[in-house]
């Protein structure tokens, strides 16, 4: 270390009086900070159980554009904005550099952490960058908030050569990663709310796993069950301690409180009727040999959000729905995996995933409406995966005819496991008709819940292809990606397209808005004013920290030491 960058990565400077911060006082870019500029305030003195801390690099996230858009009416907003106005950013690595008197054996002036910001108290969020004030301010206070929360301490320690953006860019990385963590039921929920609704057709039914001794539901609800079947369930029941309630009409029924609906045979309309009562993690199982008559309207922004899971089978046992196969997260192994809306900055991340981790998929297809994205992105990845000899095509729906050709084979088999990263419910659908059997696909893209798409669900129980959808991460998740970040498995790095100061945050926001640049924006919050900067444009502005990049193309550590000796007051 040298120079400026050793000062401030020890944290020796002097903490100053004031510091700046964007303030969001309702919807709109308007709203941000004071005539377009961030605000100065106070630096307020500690108590003894808090930290004083230094946002270092703090990552430009599309939630961020949700909360811009939304304002008052997004639902992790619960306080008046024009009285507790929002300091957003929860991608953020930080340094301590004042500890309260009650802290001072467990932290230390100049330690450094990442924040993994979806903090929950008593089961309520209190989320870094929503309620919490975020890593677009020079300076935070850190209480029991974020030092005491649900899940423990939520700043998380970083090795003393990882860079600062290396470590914001983490918490994007830990939700990508995430999506192919998720875990869903193999069985009945124990404890929860069973509701099988006949529709018409008399099999041999049961339920072998489940609904014994070892595990089984607390309450048993019965719509038109065939007699036979529905005799079993009873008397099993009884044997069971399990409440049996006979259900004639829907409308005595609480929205989003069933755990698991079955539906013995292939009726469309209720399909459409019974989702809508699916709780948290819900799942419908449909046991089903024929096609429905029309595709279903499925919510898939419940699908992304709530963790719904759709299952089915033709087999009459009820449990195999579950478990054969289970559902799958995890990219098939050696298969074919197409990725839909790539070239942004969450797209080019799960590329990279796929194509970095073990155990990826042989073949794959990145699709996305920008020539300049996709070019960018089979230019920065098509080399490592011709190493790792996996079949690394992009493509661009706009261009009809090389699209069809490019992909005629792909939809004559179907993929196996389809990620979809643009939230646009045409495109969901679209992507839903191409899965092979026993396919997956990943609704990652943020829908809002309400958003209904025409399905055909017939898949799921003929193809046993599976629907899932993903939302934030876990703080296992976090410290999983972190732990492959240090290990250097994963280079977080590589998804930088753009960095600037804090002035230039509400502009970087509108541009990820606008899906201006290929990769993420980062915002170093204390170094001299900068406007927001595209890495390759560093070439001709600072020719010495863009020939410590990687390839002329890469944001590096080295590059980040060089630029901060050079930018930092």
């Amino acid at each position: 270390m040298s120079g400026k960058y050793e000062e401030y990565y020890n944290a020796r400077n002097p903490i100053p009086s004031k510091y700046l911060l964007w303030p969001l006082y309702g919807a709109g870019f308007e709203n941000m900070g004071k005539d377009g500029k961030p605000i100065e305030v106070e630096n307020i003195e500690i108590g003894p159980d808090e930290l004083l801390i230094r946002h270092d690099a703090c990552g430009l996230c599309f939630s961020d554009i949700k909360v811009i858009t939304q304002g008052q009416n997004h639902p992790r907003i619960v306080k008046d904005m024009k009285e507790y106005p929002v300091t957003l950013g929860h991608e953020a690595a930080l340094t301590v550099v004042k500890v309260g008197a009650n802290l001072g054996d467990q932290y230390k002036v100049g330690d450094r952490f990442i924040i993994q910001a979806d903090i929950f108290h008593g089961g309520v969020s209190t989320a870094y960058g929503y309620v919490i004030q975020g890593g677009l301010s020079q300076y935070n206070i850190l209480d029991h908030r974020v030092l005491k929360t649900d899940a423990g301490s939520n700043i998380i320690p970083i090795q003393p050569e990882t860079g600062y953006a290396e470590g914001a860019l983490v918490e994007p990385w830990a939700c990508a990663v995430a999506a192919y963590r998720l875990e869903y039921r193999t069985s009945l929920k124990n404890g929860g709310t069973t509701w099988i609704i006949g529709a018409g057709e008399n099999k041999p039914y049961t339920i072998s796993q489940g609904f014994d001794n070892k595990s089984h539901p607390a309450r048993l609800m019965l719509t038109d069950v065939p007699a036979s079947f529905a005799a079993w369930l009873k008397e099993s029941a009884k044997k069971l301690g399990v409440e049996v309630i006979e259900v004639n009409d829907f409308s005595s029924i609480a929205k989003e409180s069933i755990d698991d609906i079955i539906l013995l045979g292939a009726n469309v309309d209720l399909i459409e009727k019974a989702s809508p009562y699916l709780t948290q993690f819900g799942m419908m199982a449909i046991i089903a040999d024929k096609p429905l008559a029309r595709k279903a309207s499925i919510d898939v922004g419940r699908i992304h959000y709530m963790r719904w899971g759709y299952v089915g089978g033709s087999d009459p046992d009820i449990c195999h729905s579950y478990n054969k196969p289970a559902i799958r997260s995890a990219v098939k192994p050696g298969g074919t995996a197409w990725f839909v809306g790539a070239g942004g900055p969450i797209g080019r991340m799960h590329v990279q995933r796929a194509i970095q981790f073990a155990d990826g998929p042989a073949t794959i297809v990145a699709t996305d409406v920008s020539n300049a994205r996709l070019d960018d992105l089979y230019q920065s990845y098509k080399a490592e995966a011709e190493e790792k000899k996996i079949e690394f095509i992009c493509l661009n729906p706009n261009d009809k005819e090389v699209y069809a050709a490019g992909m005629a084979r792909f939809f004559k088999r179907g993929f196996d496991d389809v990620v979809v990263l643009a939230p646009i419910a045409p495109v969901i659908a679209d992507a839903a008709m191409h899965l092979a059997p026993e396919g997956v696909m990943n609704v990652f893209a943020g829908v809002g819940k309400g958003t209904m798409v025409d399905l055909d669900v017939s898949d799921v129980y003929l193809k046993t292809a599976r629907y899932i959808g993903h939302s934030g991460s876990t703080m296992d998740d976090f410290v999983m990606t972190l732990e492959k970040t240090e290990s250097k498995e994963l280079s977080p790095n590589r998804a930088l397209a753009a960095i600037g100061s804090i002035h230039a945050a509400r502009e970087g926001l509108q541009k990820v808005k606008e899906q201006v640049f290929p990769g993420k924006v980062v915002i170093y919050l204390n170094i001299k004013e900068m406007p927001l900067t595209s890495l390759p444009e560093l070439k001709e502005k600072m020719p010495t920290v863009y020939a410590k990049m990687k390839d002329g193309r890469e944001w590096t550590v080295e590059a980040e030491k060089e630029f901060l000796n050079l930018m930092l007051p």
